[in-house]
């Protein structure tokens, strides 16, 4: 019962941060017009899924990033296209995220502060770096391939694109660092931060 219970818990706590992954690249988006009638955008959207990876651990929370982030591009008639990629990479963001802090340095199982703090900084910018180097390439692949995008369009959007993930990338690691070590405390002293589950693999 009680692993079921945590289960409920994990999954509400998905849903919620999947609605702020959401909320924050819908509303809280800066949209850069690009030729040909696409965009891209400074937004914080990746900063909820990095917090959600670090929270949740890193399949619960890219599949937060994925699901509230593919559903925003799906409801944007410039994004709708992009969605599938969307979905993937923000996965990929959590997966990442969760392997470096929860796989590697197990910081739900420390209480130093210290490490904590430099383990959930480096697991943070290693999901935003992968994330700098694959949306734009991802992007421009996608773009030609898929879509059938002259290769002159798909690469002037791929540039733009590397640039505003950048700092979207530096923007998000701030706000994650601050929000992560400010919460954290929080939800271990109400008992709401559950300790990922490490299956092993057969």
């Amino acid at each position: 019962m009680e692993k079921r219970n945590q289960t409920v818990i994990k999954l509400a706590q998905t849903a919620l941060l999947a609605a702020l992954c959401y909320v924050s690249f819908t509303y809280l988006q800066i949209k850069i017009p690009m030729p040909g009638g696409d965009a891209t955008s400074i937004h914080i959207g990746n900063a909820f899924c990095v917090l959600a990876a670090l929270l949740l651990g890193g399949f619960y929370g890219g599949l937060a990033g994925a699901i509230g982030m593919g559903i925003a591009d799906i409801m944007d008639p410039i994004y709708i296209t992009g969605a599938p990629k969307t979905f993937l990479l923000k996965l990929c963001i959590g997966l990442i995220v969760g392997l470096v802090a929860h796989r590697i340095a197990r910081i739900n199982e420390s209480s130093d502060k210290k490490y904590v703090w430099k383990w959930s900084l480096i697991a943070t910018i290693a999901g935003l770096g992968f994330n700098v180097i694959a949306d734009p390439l991802a992007g421009y692949f996608y773009k030609m391939y898929i879509l059938g995008q002259p290769q002159q369009m798909a690469e002037v959007l791929a540039k733009w694109s590397t640039a505003a993930t950048f700092v979207n990338a530096v923007i998000s690691t701030v706000l994650v660092g601050a929000m992560y070590n400010a919460l954290r405390p929080v939800l271990l002293r109400s008992g709401l931060l559950l300790k990922p589950e490490h299956k092993k693999i057969a």
